[in-house]
């Protein structure tokens, strides 16, 4: 089968949608199949054609971060992903910026348009009256629409009316996220990894805030993040302020394929979100069998509870401490991790849902499936 994606940021960028969609169609191609992907050139040393493996991607111009970089992204892709749609059976939407290239390039070839609604962004925009009549407009146009989060497609469902989205958990590579040989140095005491780019709606500055409470309660606690973003200078000045600087380490973005070490070498994940899909980063400190503290939103509780780790109350120091310092506590603490483990090889591993995707993509393209709504 010919699949023809669509995606305005893909890996080198760092971000759960670009592993999503990463890990998506390494899967495809590694049963057989032929990925095209239509991306960004979203940093200028980027090749406008390349090969990463044996997916195939081109890089088209995008002139901000921004929702009007992004529209206009979407409508100077559109010649390219028609064009590159003329050998595909299917073309895939991942995220609404995406919609307008697919499904012209859909309509042209006469192809089927399947959508994966991902990320805030599509929460934040539906929570806006004057958006919600073009996302309606943009969800009747696909043949089947995926999210990633029960939140998401109870939103988009409440958007447009018999829509039926069908939520799908991120899927992880449990061959290479897995417990591995520690990359980091060896601390004195737990370390607590937080895998989150440093952007307001990750809440990392509430998990900063709580550190004093947790260093005062688990002695020798250290504390590494994982991610880079607007709030740096500003975490390290609030981290020097509570005192807890020498505590903290802001190892800025790094690869993903760094990360597995840098999760071995942690003794449990915080995962402290304002808003949040199905969190991949969560997904992926679990397959390390790291037990995970995480806020009690959006997907997150989908995946996580205290047989694996422990919730929180979003935005709350207090309670983000409490809960993880009795998480820390626990005496089965391995054994927290390697059921985390357990749980992402069966219900959320790579594998399931890059089947899950043949199997509407083959329904599609057999007439099998009635167009939605």
């Amino acid at each position: 089968m010919n699949i023809l994606m669509h995606c305005v940021y893909f890996p080198p960028e760092v971000g759960g949608l670009e592993s999503h969609v990463f890990n998506l169609c390494r899967g495809l191609v590694a049963r057989g199949h032929r990925v095209d992907l239509v991306t960004s050139r979203s940093q200028p040393n980027l090749p406008r054609e390349e090969r990463m493996g044996d997916i195939r991607v081109s890089r088209t111009w995008l002139p901000a971060r921004n929702p009007g970089g992004w529209l206009l992204h979407s409508m100077c892709s559109t010649p390219r992903t028609t064009r590159t749609s003329a050998r595909a059976d299917v073309v895939h939407a991942q995220a609404i910026a995406s919609i307008p290239p697919a499904w012209i390039a859909g309509r042209i070839r006469g192809r089927p348009l399947i959508t994966t609604l991902h990320t805030s962004h599509f929460l934040r925009l539906a929570g806006k009256a004057r958006w919600r009549p073009g996302l309606r407009a943009l969800l009747r146009a696909s043949d089947h629409t995926f999210a990633t989060s029960v939140e998401i497609a109870e939103v988009a469902d409440g958007l447009l009316p018999g829509l039926s989205t069908e939520p799908v958990t991120n899927g992880v590579d449990t061959s290479v996220f897995r417990r591995c040989e520690p990359s980091l140095p060896p601390a004195s005491g737990p370390t607590l990894v937080v895998p989150r780019r440093l952007f307001p709606k990750n809440g990392v500055r509430f998990f900063v805030r709580a550190m004093p409470e947790i260093a005062a309660q688990i002695p020798g606690i250290e504390a590494v993040l994982v991610g880079d973003g607007p709030e740096r200078e500003e975490l390290q000045g609030l981290s020097a302020q509570l005192g807890v600087a020498n505590r903290i380490r802001f190892l800025g973005a790094r690869p993903n394929a760094e990360m597995p070490g840098i999760l071995s070498s942690a003794t449990a994940a915080v995962i402290p979100s304002l808003m949040e899909a199905t969190s991949i980063a969560a997904l992926e400190a679990m397959a390390c069998e790291l037990p995970v503290a995480a806020s009690r939103v959006g997907g997150l509780p989908e995946i996580i509870d205290e047989s694996v780790g422990t919730l929180f109350a979003p935005g709350d120091p207090t309670d983000l401490a409490r809960r993880l310092v009795a998480l820390l506590r626990r005496k089965d603490l391995d054994t927290v991790g390697r059921r985390g483990r357990e749980h992402v090889v069966t219900r959320w591993s790579n594998d399931i849902l890059v089947q899950r995707h043949l199997e509407v993509y083959r329904a599609l393209v057999a007439g099998e499936t009635e167009r939605h709504a």
